[in-house]
């Protein structure tokens, strides 16, 4: 019998706790705690009683001995005499403070802000971030209220919902025009943790470190803007041809011994497509760049049939280094010479 009443009451409470979780509501299934019981409280820990959902007295790491002596907010609240030492009910919640760390986040859709360079972008970004319990108060009221328990992973869909608002903030007011954000990637990062920080305070929260490991653009605007660095990078044509020449003789050397045969034709298809770039781009005023009045061999350019250049010219325009408008106004010259 005495052990049977003995199972009745609470005498050791203390929370093992597991990673991701974040807090936990002791089970008592109706049995109450003893006076006197032993409270166990972990490091990174926090232990809450809780009377008809008001806060009542805070334990912090520790062994504890539960009495009305250190249960001065609990003993008003339950109008106690100072002897109090019979059995009570009352629930225990226990939080942890360690820094949840490693969470990644990511746009699950693009994010538009306004470029000062390239006007309006609609980015993607991916990294991570840790955050902590800051306020208690704050989270149990808005977080805990009266489940048995919460984890990281319970709250990660509402902590990447209010970082995706955060970044187009952080984004939107930073005046970094995109090409330059890679050299103030650190700041960025900062800067976003600031806004983050804004946001998980509702929760009780604080976000402890936030990392931007990459930021990129929708495939089509990066396809243009690397076309266009393909077309700063071959600068002045005539040294393109003489590249593709040097390219062309060394493939050339590797192959069939390094015939003479294999050589010539290397370099006759390196002048012939430099031939066709000098002559497609000069109907757009682009060829007196790299060409100049010499040519690229120095002296005048021999005259090509015209519908042997308008098939260069048309792989020029499959190959992206010309446009179609371009081809167009060159094909129409070239055909006007053979009518």
């Amino acid at each position: 019998m005495f052990d049977f009443l003995k199972k009745q009451f609470i005498d050791v409470i203390d929370w093992i706790e597991q990673p991701g979780e974040l807090a936990w509501r002791v089970p008592f299934d109706g049995r109450e705690i003893q006076t006197g019981a032993q409270l166990t409280v972990r490091e990174g820990q926090v232990a809450l009683f809780v009377n008809e959902g008001n806060l009542a007295d805070t334990f912090e790491p520790g062994l504890h001995r539960l009495d009305t002596a250190n249960l001065p907010i609990l003993t008003s609240l339950m109008n106690w005499d100072k002897g109090f030492a019979s059995p009570f009910k009352s629930d225990v919640v226990f939080l942890s403070f360690k820094e949840q760390h490693g969470l990644k986040w990511g746009t699950g859709q693009p994010v538009t802000v306004r470029d000062s360079e390239l006007g309006a972008l609609r980015l993607r970004a991916f990294g991570s971030y840790s955050f902590r319990i800051a306020a208690v108060d704050t989270f149990v009221e808005r977080v805990v209220g009266t489940l048995e328990s919460v984890s990281v992973a319970a709250l990660e869909p509402q902590l990447r919902a209010a970082i995706q608002t955060a970044i187009a903030t952080a984004l939107g007011g930073s005046g970094v025009p995109f090409l330059d954000l890679a050299t103030s990637q650190q700041a960025l990062s900062e800067r976003i943790r600031v806004e983050v920080d804004k946001a998980f305070a509702q929760w009780g929260l604080a976000c402890l470190s936030f990392y931007v490991e990459s930021i990129s653009l929708p495939e089509d605007v990066q396809a243009h803007l690397d076309k266009g660095s393909s077309m700063r990078v071959l600068g002045d044509l005539g040294n393109y041809t003489r590249f593709q020449a040097a390219e062309a003789i060394e493939a050339a050397a590797g192959q069939d011994g390094g015939s003479i045969a294999g050589i010539g034709a290397g370099v006759a298809a390196a002048t012939a497509l430099g031939g066709a770039m000098a002559q497609g781009l000069g109907a757009s005023g682009l060829g007196s760049q790299g060409l100049g009045a010499q040519g690229l061999s120095g002296s005048t350019a021999p005259v090509e049939d015209p519908i042997a250049t308008i098939e260069k010219l048309h792989k020029l325009v499959t190959l992206g280094a010309l446009s179609q408008e371009e081809f167009d106004a060159k094909k129409g010259e070239l055909l006007s010479r053979i009518r």
